[in-house]
């Protein structure tokens, strides 16, 4: 068996990539441990029905019953959203999960790799993990950051979850040679919040622009991702130092809880929604809209210039 074995395709999804139509990835973390039910799975269908309103087709990726799959149905989506017990999935875990048929949610890197998979170029998610804070003592750094130095996928996101290392984890990217482009902005964002008081590589303000730059890297064999750091919406953005000291606090927690590895995210993201009074998940929503949107414009230019 080889690689492609593994993977089915809604439809949709195989129509799409029959007739060369743009495609957008999409992730399953954000579905099943990213958001409460049901707000995940409202968001996840407007998602899916922005990026069709946009002019491309929407692929959530995910594995269920052994099999990568490249696009969701609604039954399929419902159980991400609803069933408490989907696994995290990342590179390390697609061997275990695909063998015992477990259901897995797909992570930024594990999306990435059934993007390349079934040759999507450009995925739309909320934001990319990273080192996280006191990395350098914990070792703890997200494989996103890997596999976007390998991995041939445009990941559109909101930056970096505010909750990690914001400045470590561009020197990683860095070092290996992933762009970080900011659109529409010369400040990287840092996910809840429009401003980090970090820069980006360099600032595009079209799609047409991304769509060029892309397929220029790639074009030169230059292998491995981007990321395109588009910034949350003025009007749902969460004010930088307020939302330092909420993360703060979320972070003496897990810490006192000895709460580690992928759980950190999850219960951080649930602590934050809490101190914030709901409104982080607003502006959490808002982002992800925002960036489907972007990712969506970005893939049809990417196909225009094809």
């Amino acid at each position: 068996m080889n690689a492609t074995s593994y993977l089915t395709f809604t439809e949709e999804v195989r129509e799409a990539l029959q007739t060369g139509k743009p495609i957008v990835a999409l992730e399953t973390t954000i579905i099943s441990h990213g958001m409460p039910y049901p707000q995940n799975i409202e968001m996840a269908k407007t998602v899916e029905r922005i990026i069709r309103d946009n002019g491309a087709v929407p692929a959530t990726i995910g594995i269920m019953n052994g099999k990568i799959k490249i696009g969701l149905n609604d039954e399929e989506l419902e159980a991400f959203a609803s069933n408490g017990h989907v696994e995290k999935v990342s590179r390390r875990d697609f061997p275990q999960l695909l063998a015992s048929g477990q259901i897995g949610a797909t992570t930024v890197a594990a999306t990435m790799i059934g993007a390349a998979l079934a040759g999507i170029r450009v995925f739309a998610t909320g934001g990319i993990g990273g080192v996280h804070r006191d990395g350098e003592t914990t070792m703890d750094v997200s494989a996103d950051l890997t596999e976007l130095a390998q991995t041939d996928v445009a990941v559109v996101c909101a930056g970096v979850k505010s909750i990690l290392d914001i400045g470590r984890t561009l020197e990683y990217l860095e070092t290996h040679g992933v762009p970080v482009v900011g659109y529409k902005t010369d400040e990287f964002p840092s996910f809840y919040s429009r401003e980090s008081g970090f820069g980006v590589d360099f600032r595009i303000d079209t799609p047409e622009e991304a769509a060029v730059m892309l397929r220029t890297k790639w074009a030169l064999g230059l292998k491995g991702g981007a990321v395109i750091a588009n910034p949350v919406p003025e009007a749902s953005a969460q004010k930088h130092s307020e939302m330092e000291d909420v993360i703060g606090q979320a972070l003496r927690e897990a810490n006192e809880r000895s709460i580690t590895g992928k759980k950190v995210t999850p219960f951080l993201l649930g602590r934050i929604k809490e101190l914030t009074g709901g409104s982080s998940l607003e502006t959490n929503i808002a982002l992800v809209y925002h960036n489907a949107e972007v990712a969506a414009k970005i893939a049809v230019a990417l196909h225009a210039e094809a």
